[in-house]
């Protein structure tokens, strides 16, 4: 699916994708020794993409929410994860900021709404499956970089992270009604 594309590739795409370990520690709020780490422009790079998603996400649930189309507690939930998707918005800003870039700025939500084609989502379902996607994506994009670590503290930051991702999907997958895929292959 695109966004879930779009979510990988910011991660797994290319070897530029790959978020430094100076970048995960900042991330992680560890400033001693990440400036060593990290090639800081690149770094910065990475980092506003992933801030652009973040703002993505963020608006995706608001746009649900909006729309009068989702029901209690449906609406509780998705407000919940758009709450967890702004701290992570707030982490990068802050790890941007740390290392002097910075940060890109939120587009108006007519923008997202086009980018994520707001104007098909005609019932809950299909908001569901808009977000189902979107964290799938993020899961996909955090497990990605997990490998890239030679530091296993690093990789059980990313790890972390991913679980996060991982939650958000389960419950919108069980909200679905869907069936857990057999295997659950999640990284792929």
């Amino acid at each position: 699916m695109e966004h879930t594309n779009t979510r990988r590739s910011f991660l797994r795409g290319s070897s530029a994708a790959l978020l430094s370990s100076g970048a995960v520690l900042l991330l992680a709020g560890h400033d001693a020794g990440a400036a060593g780490h990290a090639d800081v422009g690149n770094d910065v790079g990475i980092l506003n993409v992933a801030l652009g998603l973040e703002h993505q996400g963020i608006n995706a649930y608001t746009l649900g929410a909006q729309s009068g189309l989702l029901q209690k507690p449906v609406l509780d939930i998705a407000l919940q994860f758009q709450a967890d998707h702004k701290a992570h918005r707030d982490l990068l800003i802050g790890a941007i900021e740390k290392m002097g870039g910075k940060a890109v700025e939120e587009k108006p939500l007519d923008v997202y709404a086009k980018a994520l084609n707001a104007h098909t989502l005609k019932n809950q379902e299909d908001i569901l499956r808009l977000a189902l996607s979107l964290e799938l994506g993020a899961t996909n994009a955090y497990l990605g970089v997990i490998p890239a670590f030679k530091d296993r503290g690093l990789a059980g930051i990313a790890g972390r992270l991913a679980a996060d991702e991982v939650a958000h999907w389960a419950v919108l997958n069980h909200a679905l009604g869907l069936p857990l895929p057999k295997p659950m292959l999640f990284g792929s």
